[in-house]
């Protein structure tokens, strides 16, 4: 009987595929292996990379090579490419233009504006564009306003094909002329007795959109107040309405909610026909999309941030409309692709590849892990970290990560923890998925790459084992 030990074992190991699993295991640290086993999750649907920096092998490897959906870790590939591809310092501009005479005040002719895909273009920014026309003299428009999002050539957009939620800000979609992420700030300030109205400030103003505001006081604690909160669009005879219902606990005190109402295209000719109108401008004509002409004269022009400023609000706060439009940008220079998305995904295996990151099972969908075909195996993205170190915009990279217990997404991360603020962290969570990846600063001044990513669906449970890892780390194991 003793004898047959061995091979019922390998016989065993062989039909549910773990002897590698198992082999691995016996290097796990223990505090990761008891929180795995306290969420419920198994160790075969977990994926763990851990690599010194200075080191010539991983010190921890387990199902590093098997692809696995990332979450919201995806946007480190997107960062990477986008700072490598185009360099820290690139910029957007977007410009304003006429087709015609100015004289006395009155431009004969219409006012473009043309976007260059500025995924950061905010109203405030737009505000000051349109102010700077009318200083140089446009007080009123005889022709139309057109707005000209043409410089990204993408697929059809459905909002709601992730989750059915398509008026939530991270579900808006890309845009050559993408405004204030399409985005409308609610602020909403609770009444002091239950039952009072909740009340309501809205920005920027959007024309012909009217809000019908059924929010409540309610009692109890705050929590995660927006889950009480519902926002729909209906068309009615006098324009759309946006009506919002649900209940705010006094507890929560003021609180901003962003809905995205509008279609992008949509949401930025009724921003530009509110802005114009308080900016003190006339138009005798329209806004309207198309395409501006190329004899277009040029009036002024609105420089973007840089870009190692855009991939730090992409990643400190996990933007996912500016993944989705940096993915975009890189698809401009794609050959042969039928829009930039898939253009994006094409140039960012390129430059994986070119950097000698593996791309092996790699799916890119649209750069920002808000997909439930994204795959990446855990040894690509540790090749990533392990390139970006090498990199001249390395600091540029590791700064936009969010720091374990202090800012971002990971602020709530460690906390109580000596490896606190020792852990630049990207983080990402699905329903089924948990996942981060980044550097981790050990107590004797040694950096390390790691790499956790967990498929299944008790990963939301899995948070302990990964802040388990990342102290493990920090003492040096």
């Amino acid at each position: 009987m003793l004898r047959l030990r061995p091979l019922l074992f390998v016989a065993v190991c062989l039909l549910t595929v773990c002897r590698a699993t198992i082999t691995a295991a016996g290097n796990l640290p223990a505090s990761v292996r008891q929180a795995l086993e306290g969420a419920g999750v198994p160790l075969a649907d977990t994926a763990i990379w851990v690599h010194a920096i200075d080191g010539r092998t991983p010190t921890l490897s387990i199902n590093a090579e098997r692809p696995m959906n990332p979450a919201s870790v995806m946007k480190l590939v997107t960062a990477f490419v986008a700072l490598e591809r185009l360099g820290p310092a690139h910029t957007w501009i977007t410009r304003i233009g006429t087709d015609g005479p100015l004289r006395e005040g009155v431009l004969h002719g219409n006012l473009y504006l043309v976007g260059g895909g500025d995924p950061v273009l905010s109203f405030e920014r737009l505000w000051k564009m349109l102010r700077q026309a009318r200083a140089l003299g446009v007080e009123r428009i005889a022709g139309d306003i057109v707005l000209d999002g043409s410089a990204l050539s993408l697929p059809p957009h459905d909002p709601d094909a992730f989750d059915g939620r398509g008026l939530r800000p991270y579900n808006a979609g890309p845009h050559g002329l993408l405004l204030n992420d399409s985005t409308l700030r609610l602020t909403l300030v609770p009444g002091a007795k239950p039952g009072e109205p909740v009340a309501l400030a809205a920005d920027p103003p959007l024309a012909g959109l009217t809000i019908d505001n059924r929010i409540l006081t309610a009692d109890g604690s705050c929590g995660v107040w927006y889950q009480a909160l519902e926002a729909r669009v209906a068309s009615t005879p006098d324009g759309l309405r946006l009506a919002l219902d649900g209940r705010l606990p006094a507890s929560c005190g003021r609180r901003n909610w962003g809905v995205a109402p509008l279609p992008s295209a949509h949401y930025g000719v009724a921003l530009v026909t509110a802005l114009w109108s308080e900016a003190g401008g006339r138009l005798d004509g329209r806004v309207h999309a198309a395409q501006a002409p190329a004899q277009m004269k040029v009036l002024l022009t609105e420089e973007s941030k840089p870009l190692a400023d855009v991939v730090r609000d992409m990643n400190k706060w996990s933007n996912n409309l500016i993944a989705r439009q940096l993915l975009a940008t890189l698809g401009a220079s794609a050959i042969g692709a039928p829009d930039m998305v898939s253009g994006g995904a094409q140039v960012a295996r390129a430059q994986l590849a070119a950097a000698g990151v593996r791309t092996d099972d790699l799916v890119i969908e649209n750069g920002a892990g808000l997909s439930r075909t994204a795959r990446i195996r855990a040894d690509t993205l540790g090749q990533l970290l392990l390139a970006a170190w090498q990199r001249p915009w390395m600091p540029e990279f590791i700064a936009a990560l969010p720091l374990a217990g202090v800012d971002g997404t990971a602020r709530r991360r460690l906390t109580g923890s000596p490896a606190s603020g020792y852990a630049h962290i990207k983080t990402g969570t699905l329903n089924g998925v948990r996942a981060m990846a980044g550097y981790v600063l050990d107590r004797h001044g040694r950096r390390h790459a790691v790499v956790m990513m967990v498929n299944h669906p008790q990963a939301q449970a899995s948070q302990a084992a990964q802040d388990a890892l990342l102290e493990w780390i920090w003492a040096g194991h």
